[in-house]
């Protein structure tokens, strides 16, 4: 089958200008007079929201129009961590700055929690490589991904959404959805674990006498559980 340039082109700018929307978000979160007025918070407000909207979108139209590259495969991903690690820890100064110190103190520690998590299997995943373990993402990464953009979404509409506008969110709402990010974390991290413990037994152990370091030779790749179809992000 064909593959259209103009839709190739598409899905790389759906994918490429997610940078510049939470740059966009970045700069009115911090230079904004505070309290943020109605038209500055909706510009930024919605800056985020399609910045996230474009990462479920742009994966979907590659496949849908078979503009799959390695490219978009690896961009997906690079794009992804700008917008964690630009809104995570804007929200935390955003909750300082408001003083909500307990509430700034909660969401330092799911920046954490998640920046751990990323590192962490970034960690496992090169483990793997060295024994030809199927790399991609399982379903626990789906999940985190679905629950954290619109969780990250409600934290920022909380924390500086207008007092006058008439949706005021619950704070107990808030925290529930803090709570759940940080319980897909913990549960992403224990999944993707329990998945390389065979490969990480297999490097604990001291090696043998005479032993290439390497990979195995003729090794297959495993497949892990509930891994994505190629073509895929493998970045969660």
């Amino acid at each position: 089958m064909k593959r259209p340039a103009w839709a190739f082109y598409f899905v790389q700018g759906l994918t490429l200008g997610r940078i510049p929307l939470i740059f966009l978000f970045l700069l009115i979160s911090l230079l904004a007079p505070k309290p943020m007025s109605s038209t500055w918070f909706s510009v930024a407000f919605g800056a985020m929201i399609l910045s996230a909207l474009t990462d479920l979108v742009d994966g979907w139209c590659a496949r849908r129009f078979n503009v799959e590259s390695r490219l978009g495969a690896y961009m997906d991903p690079f794009t992804d961590k700008i917008f964690y690690l630009t809104t995570l820890p804007t929200l935390v100064y955003l909750a300082a700055r408001s003083g909500e110190r307990g509430h700034a103190q909660l969401l330092l520690g799911l920046t954490v929690l998640f920046l751990i998590r990323d590192q962490w299997v970034s960690f496992l995943r090169s483990i793997g490589a060295l024994h030809n373990v199927d790399s991609r993402a399982n379903w626990s990464g789906k999940v985190r991904t679905l629950i954290s953009f619109p969780v990250i979404c409600i934290v920022y509409y909380d924390l500086q959404a207008p007092g006058h506008w008439l949706l005021q969110l619950p704070a107990a709402f808030v925290r529930a959805a803090e709570i759940a990010s940080l319980a897909i974390n913990v549960l992403s991290i224990w999944v993707y674990t329990r998945y390389y413990v065979p490969v990480l037994r297999k490097e604990l152990r001291p090696p043998e006498p005479g032993a290439s370091p390497g990979p195995p030779s003729g090794a297959a790749p495993e497949r892990g559980p509930g891994t994505t179809d190629a073509g895929e992000e493998a970045s969660r």
